[in-house]
């Protein structure tokens, strides 16, 4: 099975919400729309940004068929308490015409059982044969799929055709080394906003799914540009994609944190998009100290990129 779904820059999506605290699915749609117009290969719905534990089964499978239904490729996650759930929720991405999926572990119930996961795995892989899937790899889900339990799923599994690490440099580097670099045909994905030179140039990774990318677009397709560029061996793009992956490190660190949609809707809001003001639950809400330094960061990275892109050879390079 080929997978030119999961290559690019992927942001997943965050979900807005209404005054009431349900879903605001037109606004949605149109953050979907609006990030693929800039450029973006394809949209994650219902991962951990997406805020799936909070919404309901009915309301995240609404989402990925409105999204689908405007023309928006979409990559759904899978993520629920149990596996009949999740196999549920894939069934229904094939249904509707979505892209793809990420297969999220089991969590809660046998979470650390090797042989529960693969049951679990193999469910949802089963309930979408023909869409191409990854599995998510997260140390927040409680669990780590090594190479063994990837390639004996891929035996069966066909559609598997790629793994999303969430782990960080070092995982990556596993992922790298005992994974894809074990099958070529295997792709594989960023999934931590502070690891994107490293994935691109010293792990091979075909492409990234963001979460900063929601609120700077066009700067992180920048730095996804660069980085493909330098794992090419162009040093020139080698050193200008250090230098604004350094300058997003602080805006990039929150999507390592609990609060990460917390900080990214923030950042929505700032940018205009005021229907990502308000949190499922009524408590989730960052401090005035947490919105204080967030709001200086994002002031003084938009200020230095402003400054930073029009350098005569960054825009060179760009062109």
């Amino acid at each position: 099975m080929t997978n030119p779904v999961f290559s690019g820059c992927i942001p997943a999506l965050m979900t807005p919400c209404t005054a009431d605290r349900r879903p605001d699915f037109d606004a949605l749609v149109k953050k979907g729309q609006e990030l693929i117009a800039k450029g973006m290969s394809a949209v994650v719905y219902c991962g951990s940004m997406g805020d799936w534990p909070l919404i309901s089964d009915a309301e995240r499978m609404e989402g990925v068929t409105r999204l689908v239904a405007a023309g928006v490729p979409t990559i759904v996650g899978t993520g629920a308490v149990n596996t009949v759930q999740a196999a549920a929720h894939a069934a229904h991405a094939a249904e509707v015409g979505a892209a793809g999926l990420m297969v999220i572990p089991r969590v809660l119930s046998r979470g650390s059982s090797v042989a529960a996961q693969r049951d679990h795995f193999a469910a949802v892989l089963s309930a979408a044969p023909t869409l191409p899937a990854v599995i998510y790899n997260s140390p927040y889900y409680g669990f780590a799929t090594r190479a063994d339990l990837f390639f004996d799923l891929r035996k069966d599994h066909p559609n598997l055709i790629g793994f999303k690490e969430f782990g960080g440099a070092d995982d990556l580097r596993y992922a790298a080394e005992n994974i894809t670099s074990q099958d070529s045909s295997v792709t594989l994905m960023i999934g931590v906003d502070t690891t994107v030179f490293h994935g691109y140039v010293n792990c091979g990774a075909g492409g990234a799914i963001t979460g900063i990318g929601n609120a700077l677009p066009d700067e992180v397709l920048h730095l996804v540009a660069l980085c493909q560029l330098a794992a090419k061996g162009n040093a020139t793009a080698r050193r200008q994609a250090l230098e604004l992956e350094a300058a997003l490190a602080v805006l990039s660190s929150f999507d390592e944190g609990a609060d990460l949609v917390l900080y990214y809707k923030h950042l929505m809001v700032l940018n205009g998009d005021g229907e990502y003001r308000l949190h499922f639950n009524e408590s989730d809400r960052l401090s005035a100290s947490q919105q204080a330094y967030v709001e200086a960061q994002y002031a003084l990275f938009r200020s230095w990129y402003a400054d930073w892109s029009q350098q005569p050879d960054i825009a060179a390079l760009c062109a």
